[in-house]
């Protein structure tokens, strides 16, 4: 019986061994053929953008062809479903941002994909910069006079989201329950539409990225009031954040990430990882960054997958406390 363990352990040792060599085989040839970059929005917009320059940039160190398939529909669900059928070859990965597995989690009864078992987390791309915007007609200059404002006058401000469930909409919601104000919710779907609606009066308020509305603000059409992630724009420093500007423990951001098929070999994940990481540190990577308001999170897989376990968490709370549901 002695025997027959070692010889166990022997084999399983062995399998182990051959396992990690045709893992580090692979990822050394990786990749073998054309790559994709699933979307799952449509064209335009930062998820698209930042896909079209990962692809153009591996495309040139990989030698075969990156190519960029939007595939939009079901809240993000439709693109992350296909990615999670596909074989754990990294030939097909997805493009999405974090509510794809953070919120949607929340706001679904049932989604035809597991966000933590059925995505290999590979590498974050990039954190952007949400500003709290209002449109100049608001007699408000200033947080603190945008809340006096809103509780003056109940029920008759409005601001804009990306939709039910988006973070314009969610953390809108908690900077109510935050500052004890009616402020009634008008989705729209997608950033641009939304955007429209503030710069035309439709909506007196919106929480967008910095270089989306950075431009009408210098032509008087907006007035920014506050940056509303937990520390100063490094473009904006004159900017205090909403929690600085009077509305504790309140910060929002949305970041944007590469994820793979499950069952991902460490060693595959490793090398994609670091080859997106050189695409994102390269002289262009950086003045798109800069120009566009958009922090580099660098991040190991392990660490993105923390950080994933912990937007569960946050968006989780901030769903139950909101009430919001997709179906």
């Amino acid at each position: 019986m002695p025997g027959s363990t070692s010889k166990a352990v022997l084999f399983a040792a062995l399998v182990g061994l051959l396992a990690a060599v045709s893992g580090a085989a692979h990822a050394q040839a990786y990749p073998s053929g054309p790559v994709k970059l699933i979307v799952p929005v449509p064209a335009g917009g930062v998820t698209a953008t930042m896909a079209r320059i990962v692809a153009q940039r591996l495309t040139e160190a990989w030698g075969h062809p990156v190519v960029v398939d939007n595939r939009p529909g079901g809240n993000y669900a439709v693109g992350a479903q296909a990615v999670a059928r596909s074989p754990a070859d990294g030939l097909t990965l997805l493009v999405a941002p974090d509510s794809t597995v953070t919120a949607n989690p929340h706001l679904f009864s049932k989604l035809p994909y597991d966000p933590v078992k059925d995505l290999t987390p590979i590498i974050v791309l990039c954190r952007i910069t949400p500003v709290l915007v209002v449109n100049p007609s608001l007699d408000a200059k200033s947080v603190p006079e945008l809340i006096a404002l809103a509780k003056a006058k109940p029920g008759s401000l409005n601001y804009g989201s990306y939709g039910i469930g988006t973070y314009a909409h969610l953390s809108m919601e908690d900077f109510k329950q935050k500052t004890g104000t009616d402020i009634v919710h008008i989705p729209y779907r997608g950033a641009a539409p939304a955007a429209t609606a503030l710069l035309a009066g439709d909506v007196s308020m919106l929480l967008l990225n910095l270089s989306s509305i950075e431009e009408h603000e210098k032509a008087g059409k907006v007035r920014i009031l506050a940056v509303a992630s937990d520390k100063r724009a490094v473009l904006r420093p004159d900017l205090p954040t909403v929690a600085e500007a009077g509305v504790p423990g309140f910060s929002t951001t949305a970041w944007f990430a590469l994820w793979g098929p499950p069952n991902m070999a460490p060693e595959l994940v490793a090398r994609i990882h670091a080859d997106v990481a050189k695409v994102l540190e390269s002289p262009q990577s950086r003045e798109f960054f800069r120009t566009n308001s958009f922090e580099r999170v660098d991040l190991s897989p392990a660490q993105f997958s923390q950080l994933i376990q912990d937007d569960l968490k946050h968006w989780g709370a901030l769903v139950k406390a909101v009430g919001a549901k997709l179906d």
